[in-house]
């Protein structure tokens, strides 16, 4: 699988299970929000940000654009 390139973020492949993430601060205009998650999804996140070394906001952020590119409404 090729190397994919989204604004300045590198995704690249190992495998087909496997995503390796290059840190990348966000730089722009944002706001907060609040959101309620069940603890297991908080954890989950958690772990996947130690694996990465990035924060849980950056793989919530990452999680939510990759979701909103890819919706399906019908």
């Amino acid at each position: 699988m090729t190397d994919q390139k989204k604004g300045d973020e590198l995704f690249s492949p190992k495998t087909k299970t496997t995503l390796s993430i290059l840190s990348k601060k966000y730089r722009g205009d944002s706001s907060v929000i609040s959101s309620r998650l069940p603890a297991d999804l908080i954890e989950t996140l958690d772990q996947i940000a130690g694996q990465t070394g990035r924060t849980r906001n950056e793989i919530i952020q990452l999680c939510l654009e990759f979701a909103l590119d890819h919706i399906e409404i019908q």
